[in-house]
């Protein structure tokens, strides 16, 4: 295909299409007609030689074809309106903008706190919004510009991302103060003695910690099984329970919650914790500012300071 063979303008209206999945969305917020919109799409689909988009009761759904088109042609308009529209210097005192990162529930514990204080002194007109990777694709947020950052043990985002870490942590044991095992060290027959509240933590790579323990044939007796870190406190503090977590997070949980955090006993691989932005937003001078902000708050500068682009 030739470039002279492309209207730019379906270029748009595919990006649009991508990122709404509904032909009255796309239609609305670029002022056409529905009518309009699937003429320009049976013309991308003669370009392409694909469906491209196939409607379904969940709304327009990509082929694998749309989705490998997808990071490519969001980038290149990313480039074509910053090359028209060039920035200024971002001016974080007098901005006035929504932000929105995505994030875990343990996300919301360790960093918020420390991030909306740090928003609210330096940038007081930034509204900062944070989305569940639970809750929402956040692959193809990010890649749509609906998600401009995303922090956590995230693997599903790779190509088409930067990523910079920002600490590693090892697991750690957590149960409430006065417990039996409340000892500076616990062994693995205490370990497999006690009741565990297990986190099923979906779309992030917590879950390797349970894989990590079943093929060490380390064997847990699981009383309570819950789908988020948001209630370990509250259950650890009124039950004999022991939880398997992030170390980070236990150190925001023994205050707050009378709770005790001790070295696990199994040997665990610590995680790494990382920022990621999509490539289109690698040079916008807001985000760039932002991403600053949350590895001066929160980067182990033992770490590297280098970004790559996966």
């Amino acid at each position: 295909m030739e470039l002279r063979d492309l209207d730019l303008n379906l270029l748009v209206l595919f990006q649009r299409l991508y990122a709404e999945r509904r032909v009255s969305a796309v239609a609305e917020g670029l002022g056409l007609t529905q009518p309009a919109v699937s003429n320009a799409l049976a013309r991308l689909r003669r370009l392409f030689g694909d469906e491209l988009f196939l409607r379904t009761s969940a709304g327009m759904v990509p082929t694998p074809r749309a989705e490998q088109l997808a990071a490519p042609v969001g980038e290149a308009l990313a480039l074509i309106h910053r090359g028209l529209n060039p920035q200024r210097g971002f001016e974080p005192s007098r901005a006035e903008q929504s932000v929105t990162i995505g994030m875990t529930d343990i996300g919301e514990i360790v960093f918020l706190p420390a991030l909306v204080e740090r928003l609210r002194r330096a940038a007081p007109g930034l509204l900062l919004s944070t989305v569940r990777n639970t809750a929402v694709n956040l692959k193809e947020e990010m890649e749509a510009g609906k998600v401009d950052l995303a922090i956590g043990l995230l693997p599903q985002l790779k190509g088409g991302f930067f990523q910079r870490r920002l600490f590693s942590q090892r697991y750690v044991c957590l149960f409430r103060r006065g417990h039996r095992l409340d000892r500076k060290r616990l062994s693995l027959a205490d370990f497999r003695a006690a009741e565990h509240l297990v986190v099923v933590s979906a779309g992030t790579g917590h879950g390797r910690v349970d894989e990590r323990l079943r093929r060490a044939g380390i064997e847990r007796r699981v009383r309570l099984t819950v789908p988020h870190f948001v209630g370990v406190g509250h259950i650890l503090q009124g039950s004999d329970l022991v939880a398997t977590v992030p170390e980070r997070l236990a150190q925001r949980l023994v205050e707050p919650f009378g709770l005790v955090s001790v070295p696990h006993p199994a040997e665990l691989p610590e995680v790494a914790i990382t920022l990621f932005w999509h490539a289109k937003l690698h040079r916008s001078a807001a985000n760039q500012w932002l991403r600053e902000q949350i590895v001066d708050l929160f980067a182990d500068r033992t770490d590297s300071v280098n970004a790559d682009l996966r």
